[in-house]
């Protein structure tokens, strides 16, 4: 099983632009379908984004502002995220193994990365 280390979080302006990165460690022959998933306070986790080859998923909330890329030489993902809104505001997260799955089918989870977006 993949382990994930996400990064590149932080506190940005509505409006904004931040990029995360999903390093995966670990046994990544799961990393051909990976996705990122946020959860904010009070709610649960929800998808995000997935790739899977050359074929993309979003979630209606982020089309057109966020974008998924990877660089299979380094076991990483990225999480291009642009126009940020307050409802962004989530901690960010990676796993793999599934395609656009829903969050509650994964066991583990790194530690996330915190993304807060002020209006």
């Amino acid at each position: 099983q993949a382990q994930f280390v996400e990064s590149g979080g932080g506190l940005v302006q509505a409006g904004g632009s931040l990029r995360l990165s999903c390093a995966a460690s670990g046994s990544t022959g799961s990393m051909n379908a990976i996705g990122w998933y946020r959860q904010a306070p009070g709610k649960q986790r929800e998808f995000v984004v997935a790739i899977v080859g050359v074929n993309t998923k979003y979630a209606d909330a982020v089309k057109g502002r966020f974008s998924i890329s990877r660089d299979n030489n380094k076991n990483t993902v990225y999480l291009q995220m642009n126009s940020l809104k307050p409802e962004d505001t989530a901690v960010y997260y990676c796993n793999s193994g599934c395609y656009g799955c829903p969050a509650s089918v994964f066991r583990s989870w790194g530690q996330g990365t915190q993304v807060t977006v002020s209006s």
